[in-house]
């Protein structure tokens, strides 16, 4: 599906946890059409009120015509949605934010060795434009779109450059900065990340607030 540089986005966001109420406001801050789905729509239709410029569907109506749909849920659920939804997914650019981590003990990655969650997404749904994208954000800082004063990095991973460059273009619309990591097997770094970061939130103190971010070093003379 292809969308022209500038133009307005439906995006659909599968979940209503914490993780798809920070997306959501960045979608909305970025000015597209925002749609919520839920296998419990009363859950949807209680974030799509509080955000009041959202409307909740079922999963499978929430599909039809979006240009970006977000699998913000717990792992593997997103896989779930992928195999379930089907040939309703050919072609769209997916996104995957989760971490398939054990939050149990916080001490590892689900996975298997050498593969991540939005390649097991991308092999249950081969027809799907997967992009890695908002698995090393959390939920209070895309809210606040900011952090230490500077906008939130999103790490972005993906085979298709055409749907890469859709999620970035909803990051920057919505006050993030997208940064591009490669192909989609650099997801697998993106969660071992995020899971490092987790890890660090009790013994810094973080309370979830913190964020992952790049920035050049400035030296005298040079920028």
């Amino acid at each position: 599906m292809m969308v022209l540089a500038g133009a307005k986005m439906i995006v659909s966001i599968v979940g209503s946890g914490r993780l798809a109420e920070g997306i959501a406001v960045r979608v909305l801050a970025g000015g597209h059409k925002l749609r919520l789905a839920d296998s419990d729509l009363g859950k949807a239709g209680a974030l799509a009120a509080s955000l009041g410029a959202a409307t909740a569907t079922g999963v499978a109506e929430s599909l039809a015509g979006a240009d970006i749909v977000v699998l913000a849920l717990p792992y593997p659920r997103g896989r779930q949605v992928a195999r379930d939804q089907g040939a309703a997914l050919t072609g769209m650019t997916v996104v995957d934010p989760c971490n398939p981590v054990d939050f149990s003990t916080f001490d590892s990655l689900l996975t298997s060795p050498g593969m991540s969650a939005a390649e097991e997404i991308a092999e249950e749904n081969p027809a799907a434009r997967v992009v890695k994208a908002f698995n090393t954000t959390f939920a209070a800082t895309l809210a606040a779109g900011a952090v230490g004063g500077l906008p939130v990095d999103v790490f972005l991973a993906g085979d298709d450059a055409g749907a890469k460059s859709l999620v970035a273009e909803l990051a920057r619309d919505g006050g993030l900065r997208p940064v591009d990591t490669g192909p989609l097997r650099r997801s697998r770094e993106l969660e071992a990340f995020q899971l490092l970061h987790m890890t660090l939130q009790g013994p810094l103190g973080l309370d979830w607030a913190s964020a992952i971010k790049l920035l050049p070093l400035r030296r005298h003379g040079h920028t």
